[in-house]
């Protein structure tokens, strides 16, 4: 043996300390490969024509199933079962557990399809948990921030190219059987704008705080105008209405606590560029059909969901028996097939019942319950932050469900969960040392 050279026992606290710090890498480098995953399995949804698909449905599900597989193995290699504390928990755990009492006590009126459905709910669950966990800090929350303001600006530069170069069919290649007003991925332009309503929030929150400066700061508020002006030229009247109400909500949290005058050039330069760049583009047929007033169908067919909601009050129809059931209680003459009840809300309460739509209730006290707390200096915080933009887009994806299906659609589901996960979850501080003095606001770091 070499004269310096030191021999370690293999018991010895040296050991020990360099197999924890090997456990940690560990732990981090699956930290980083669930943050990553997630990332993929959202944007895999939404170019998967919203997963609506069969096809497309099985593959989010198995991907979703792989994602826990690796939180699971995670829980294995820290040798504890450690669940991040989350209010939405237990209420998204009992909806669960009532669809499996509706499969087990034979209370469907289709049960194929309530089964069937129940799976893309679990896909939704793991999607809260991974969410819940793996994005509680500072580090990780803005990391996954910055890869879906990129990944929200380059799909709303294609949609913005295929509309202005159409021919009808998705990507250029794919043509659709039912075509609803194609845009993007999605067949049906409003559940592009229910997608844009709930990422949008993130470039416009970022751009209006004091994380980022100059360039930065600019390039960050040209993503979000992008995104909220293809909102407009989709021709959404609900998504127009929703972005606007967002735009208003941001507005009155920003000027509650800062009314000076950088403030308020820096959000009306916002409000200027997002409407400048769309009567730039000229898209007079989106524009023109925000103009429409006309509601359609839509008030038939809620008034036709709560008369079937009377017949079975309890339990409901089954989930995902809606299209099954509805053509008993239609009360007018389309040759349409009625396949959503185009008001999520009322969808619910048939499906799921007075037990169901309290769940909901109760879903939706905890998110705000937990994430309003929270938002106390968000312009300086990157966590609370990303929170706020969460919150906001998930108010926004709420207000459009009173006359739209985006909650049916798996891709902008799983956004919506993963967005209440963000906003409701408890943000993990950092560790200091012992006696060190903090400023009353963290740097800025960009």
């Amino acid at each position: 043996m070499p004269k310096h050279a030191i021999e370690v026992a293999p018991g010895s606290v040296a050991t020990k300390g360099f197999s924890r710090d090997k456990g940690r890498d560990r732990l981090g480098i699956l930290d980083r490969v669930l943050v990553f995953g997630l990332c993929l399995l959202l944007m895999f949804g939404v170019l998967a024509f919203g997963t609506v698909e069969e096809w497309a449905i099985f593959s989010f599900e198995a991907a979703a199933t792989c994602l826990f597989l690796v939180w699971a193995a995670k829980q294995l290699l820290s040798r504890q079962m450690k669940l991040s504390p989350n209010p939405l928990y237990l209420p998204a755990l009992l909806f669960v557990l009532l669809i499996c009492v509706q499969i087990a006590f034979n209370a469907s009126a289709y049960p194929y399809i309530t089964r069937y459905d129940a799976l893309e709910y679990v896909s939704y669950g793991i999607v809260l948990l991974i969410a819940s966990d793996c994005l509680r800090t500072k580090e990780s929350r803005r990391a996954f921030a910055l890869v879906m303001i990129g990944f929200g600006t380059l799909y709303a530069f294609f949609a913005l190219a295929q509309d202005l170069t159409p021919n009808n069919k998705i990507f250029w290649i794919r043509t659709v059987r039912f075509n609803g007003g194609i845009y993007g991925s999605y067949v049906n332009r409003n559940h592009y704008a229910g997608l844009m309503e709930m990422l949008v929030p993130m470039p416009l929150v970022l751009s209006l705080s004091h994380l980022l400066r100059g360039v930065k700061r600019m390039l960050v508020g040209f993503c979000g105008i992008l995104m909220g002006g293809t909102i407009f030229l989709c021709g959404s009247r609900g998504g127009v209405i929703v972005f606007v109400l967002e735009m208003v909500l941001l507005g009155t949290l920003m000027f509650a606590k800062n009314r000076r005058v950088p403030a308020v050039l820096g959000y009306a330069a916002l409000c200027i560029s997002t409407l400048a760049f769309i009567f730039l583009s000229n898209n007079e047929r989106g524009l023109a059909r925000i103009g429409d007033l006309d509601p359609g169908i839509r008030p038939q067919i809620t008034k036709d969901s709560l008369r079937m909601f009377t017949h079975r009050p309890i339990l409901g129809w089954g989930l995902g028996t809606f299209p099954t059931v509805y053509p008993q209680y239609r009360s007018f003459y389309t040759n349409q097939f009625v396949n959503e009840a185009h008001n999520d809300y009322a969808q619910l309460l048939v499906e799921t019942g007075i037990l169901g739509f309290a769940l909901m209730l109760w879903f939706l006290t905890q998110l705000y319950r937990a994430s309003l707390p929270a938002l106390h200096g968000w312009q300086n915080r990157w966590d609370r932050a990303i929170s706020l933009a969460a919150l906001i887009g998930c108010t926004g994806i709420l207000v459009h469900s009173f006359v739209e299906f985006n909650l049916q659609i798996p891709a902008n589901a799983a956004f919506f969960y993963m967005l209440c996960a963000l906003a409701a979850s408890d943000l993990e501080t950092s560790k200091r040392p012992r006696g060190s003095q903090t400023s009353r606001f963290e740097p800025v770091a960009v």
